[in-house]
């Protein structure tokens, strides 16, 4: 499991961006924080250092936002507002899972065991209103 730890001022994002898809291992990356921690004002900018300019939203509502970039995708999925795995698993969230495209995860908990064999996990903490300190795991788990 590799582990990176940084921490940054909200205006070097667009940096902790290029960093964060320069160490990614897969292709589904879940985010874990607080709320208001930046999990959807960091996805914005990796989503931009992806495909420089494409306008991202937070989908709280939506759940799934979808981006193109070249020949790929980017799933933007906010689990937020979704109570149970049998929820998720009614709207296709293994489609998305294992579609080989880019899957961003926001409030991953209640899909954790349907995650694939390895993927990326990044956690942000709040030190201040405008430093964050993330870290960055590559996870691996036995599926069954």
């Amino acid at each position: 499991m590799l582990n990176k730890e940084l921490t940054y001022h909200l205006n070097e994002i667009d940096s902790v961006a290029q960093q964060i898809v320069q160490n990614l291992e897969s292709k589904v990356v879940v985010f874990k924080g607080q709320m208001g921690t930046g999990k959807t004002t960091l996805i914005k900018a990796i989503v931009k250092t992806l495909t420089t300019n494409e306008l991202v939203n937070s989908p709280t509502f939506s759940v799934v936002n979808e981006y193109q970039f070249i020949n790929d995708s980017i799933y933007h999925i906010d689990l937020y507002r979704v109570e149970k795995l049998e929820d998720a698993l009614n709207f296709g969230i293994e489609d998305y899972i294992y579609s080989e495209q880019w899957c961003f995860i926001e409030w991953p908990e209640i899909i954790e065991t349907i995650l694939p064999e390895r993927y990326n996990e990044i956690s942000i903490d709040t030190i201040d209103t405008n430093t964050r300190s993330l870290k960055l795991t590559i996870r691996t788990q036995i599926l069954t």
